[in-house]
């Protein structure tokens, strides 16, 4: 409620401004509706939410050189990776005046260690600007706390609190995934539309 109270300013780095010019370069050339994978990683999911949703453009936004330069070879023509830091992409894309149709978070890191409870998406200042992105949340972890934490921040932000159940996809669309399966864990997941009221001031 602080975060959604007092705006997150902290500055833009110029080269996140500049990697930003060039997707909304192509967003203008691609008019279709947005989804964004948070956090794509090695941009596994990026392609296989392209698959699925071919008439949308996917944007799959991760930090990491490592993880993205791992990627699959032949991405779906519908399909972006960006580097880029979500901290930065999410204000710019509110200024920009984006509407996301999805907005994925699959496994996000989720800073188990109370000390590092801050940088979790759910106590993270930038989720306001997220939230007023719009669009239908996806949140899969394979963590409960950290699902039922993301849920309750959504609820606040939003009037709706998602309902976390268990999840156990056909087949996985991650690594991470793919990894938890393997090794016997529970699997966690929730989704929710962000609604037309979420927008803070700006």
């Amino acid at each position: 409620m602080k975060h959604r109270a007092n705006p997150w300013l902290k500055p833009i780095a110029e080269h996140s401004r500049q990697t930003f010019a060039s997707v909304v370069s192509l967003v203008a050339e691609w008019p279709r509706p947005l989804i964004l994978d948070a956090g794509c990683g090695t941009g596994m999911s990026t392609s296989l939410l392209a698959d699925r949703y071919p008439d949308h453009l996917v944007l799959g936004v991760d930090k990491s050189a490592a993880r993205l330069s791992r990627s699959p070879e032949d991405q779906p023509v519908n399909a972006r990776l960006i580097r880029m830091d979500l901290e930065d992409f999410w204000p710019l894309a509110r200024q920009e005046g984006w509407r996301f149709e999805r907005q994925c978070f699959f496994y996000p890191n989720p800073w188990p260690k109370p000390e590092h409870r801050l940088r979790r998406w759910p106590f993270h200042p930038v989720l306001p600007l997220a939230v007023a992105c719009g669009g239908v949340f996806e949140v899969r972890t394979n963590w409960e706390v950290y699902a039922r934490e993301f849920s309750l921040a959504f609820g606040l932000l939003t009037g709706t609190t998602p309902q976390v159940t268990p999840w156990r996809p056909p087949v996985p669309e991650t690594l991470f995934e793919k990894k938890y399966l393997a090794s016997g864990h529970a699997l966690w997941r929730w989704e929710a539309a962000t609604g037309e009221q979420t927008n803070p001031p700006d």
